[in-house]
């Protein structure tokens, strides 16, 4: 049984769908004594950094989560949800995350160029992956695998050996981690045809 997180911020039906795909059962849930109990945690996200922290609070998420990843159990976090993860984000103001891995979350740079062409803000769109780390999300993924992103911010480290994967636009920026039983990408699997749900039914192999 794989638990998706319901906290109000995210495509959560399509996230459940893409692990229906590859043969697991999802649930999504709003109760966080279901979160407790799960066995396979994922922490999707869409919208801004300080909403989701906020609901994630009100909805009396933090604790449970917080206690699934020190207890070793599978976890993944999509898009937001690997932001979420981190100290603190500039979106907005300074806001405090879950403080699983050290760093902060920064806005891509005004001004990016690629190909002679300034670059859009918020990234959107296919890209690759460059492969840092073998995680397990990654088994039997080649690398440079094209997958869809849509984000205006991007996380940076404390510790470049938690980055599993890295991409391009205008700069190089962390797009996956992977630190012990933890998990999460910039990009959403969900969206990311072949590749995508590879990734999800490695988790679901975990």
């Amino acid at each position: 049984m794989i638990t998706v997180i319901d906290y109000g911020m995210g495509n959560l039906r399509s996230v459940q769908k893409g692990f229906e795909k590859v043969g697991f059962e999802a649930k999504v849930t709003d109760d966080p004594r279901e979160v407790e109990k799960a066995e396979r945690l994922v922490l999707p996200g869409v919208g801004a950094f300080r909403d989701c922290m906020a609901n994630l609070r009100e909805g009396r998420f933090v604790e449970p989560i917080l206690a699934h990843v020190e207890s070793g159990r599978p976890f993944l976090g999509i898009c937001l949800g690997l932001q979420l993860l981190f100290t603190e984000s500039e979106e907005f103001g300074r806001h405090r995350g879950l403080g699983v891995i050290p760093g902060k979350v920064v806005r891509f740079p005004e001004g990016m160029r690629g190909k002679g062409e300034e670059l859009k803000v918020p990234h959107m769109g296919w890209n690759q992956i460059a492969i840092t780390r073998s995680a397990p999300i990654f088994r039997g993924i080649e690398n440079g695998s094209s997958v869809y992103f849509v984000h205006s911010f991007y996380v940076v480290p404390e510790d470049p050996e938690v980055t599993a994967s890295e991409t391009g636009y205008g700069i190089p920026f962390c797009s996956s981690i992977w630190k012990d039983n933890v998990m999460a990408t910039q990009f959403h699997p969900e969206k990311s045809q072949q590749v995508g749900l590879k990734i999800l039914e490695n988790f679901g192999r975990m």
